[in-house]
């Protein structure tokens, strides 16, 4: 295995939907790649268990969404060694120093060192898939960290891969300076407000429901992309996979073997553009 056939891979601790992670790593491991794994706190990423139900079903589209065919990837994978010991993220990059912080211009200097350092790291991989379901709201959206390995396979012209509420992180991954949103002029999909819970909102790790989600995903979009971009919410349409080079977006789960494909098309074929 080589080090370019590797995928940097982001998984939440507060809950992933199955097929959104099993959908691209199929693509992905029939391609050659490897996925590496790494979640915000480096503790074991856990699937939500409604993506793995094959009687669950969807609110918003009244039907079942997950077939038996990905339920039981999902549940291979779900308790596979595979996603034993993945890398901490809050212990692999550097935390940004509060303002207020002692000897304030000394910590900036050394987070940027440091962060220097850490994009080295990142030279090893090929790609960075982005995993949805409800947890990335929680530890991956507004994560800091997760904005700099954005920020750093952007900055290596990488492809980055995002689906269901991973996209949300791609808005709020801004270097700190410019402030400006890296999907500015981007065509990008992502869920759109006709199929947003207005109840059950879940989480692994914790009984709280959060209700709908804190924020329209599909405004967020809009809104960072501006006016020379665009958003596709494909409202209606089976799926809805674009390609905007870096960028890999998919609304949510139906989408995620074509998100794998398409992904892997990126890699090995140059895919530049798809879906728009």
């Amino acid at each position: 295995m080589t080090t370019q056939k590797k995928i940097l891979t982001v998984v939440s601790n507060y809950g992933y939907w199955g097929v959104e992670l099993t959908g691209p790593m199929t693509k992905l491991e029939r391609a050659g790649y490897e996925l590496v794994f790494t979640t915000p706190n480096g503790e074991r990423p856990v699937a939500l268990p409604p993506s793995y139900d094959t009687s669950y079903v969807d609110p918003p589209l009244g039907k079942c969404v997950t077939t038996s065919f990905d339920a039981n990837q999902v549940m291979e994978i779900k308790d596979s060694p595979k996603l034993n010991n993945p890398i901490n993220l809050s212990k692999w990059f550097p935390e940004r120093p509060y303002f207020s912080a002692t000897n304030f211009i000394r910590e900036w200097e050394t987070y940027h060192a440091q962060l220097k350092e850490r994009s080295l790291d990142l030279e090893q991989y090929a790609g960075l898939l982005l995993v949805g379901g409800s947890g990335p709201i929680v530890d991956m959206v507004n994560n800091q960290r997760v904005h700099d390995l954005i920020l750093g396979f952007h900055k290596a012209d990488k492809p980055i891969s995002a689906i269901c509420y991973g996209v949300a992180c791609l808005a709020f991954a801004r270097d700190f300076n410019e402030r400006q949103s890296l999907i500015q002029g981007k065509h990008v999909t992502g869920h759109c407000v006709e199929y947003d819970y207005h109840d059950g909102t879940g989480f692994v790790g914790t009984d709280f429901n959060m209700g709908p989600p804190p924020y329209v995903l599909e405004y967020v979009l809009r809104d960072a992309v501006g006016p020379q971009g665009m958003y596709h919410g494909n409202f209606g349409k089976e799926t809805s996979v674009v390609v905007d080079y870096p960028f890999i977006t998919a609304r949510s789960l139906q989408c995620s073997h074509e998100f794998g494909e398409k992904l892997v098309e990126m890699l090995d074929k140059g895919l530049r553009r798809y879906g728009w």
